[in-house]
């Protein structure tokens, strides 16, 4: 069982201890990014979906980089504006 909610809208759905465990967390994270190989078998088998509705590169790249870093593939879409 997860010590945290299946889903995180707002950090107001957290407890001064799961906020303690959710930094202690991103710092394991942090040494994971030193690594040779930043990758963890986290989601190892899993694909996630993105979804877009502006363009935002950063995001975009942020949100894949994150869940490819946890070994999952990664489907984006894009519901922007064409131009």
């Amino acid at each position: 069982m997860s010590p945290f909610p299946t889903h995180l809208l707002s950090i107001d759905d957290l407890g001064p201890a799961e906020i303690t465990d959710v930094l202690r967390i991103t710092d394991s994270f942090a040494e994971v990014g030193r690594r040779a190989n930043p990758k963890v078998p986290t989601l190892r088998g899993r694909t996630v979906a993105t979804l877009f509705f502006e363009d935002s590169t950063r995001t975009r790249m942020s949100f894949e980089t994150a869940a490819k870093r946890m070994s999952a593939d990664v489907l984006s879409f894009s519901a922007g504006r064409r131009r």
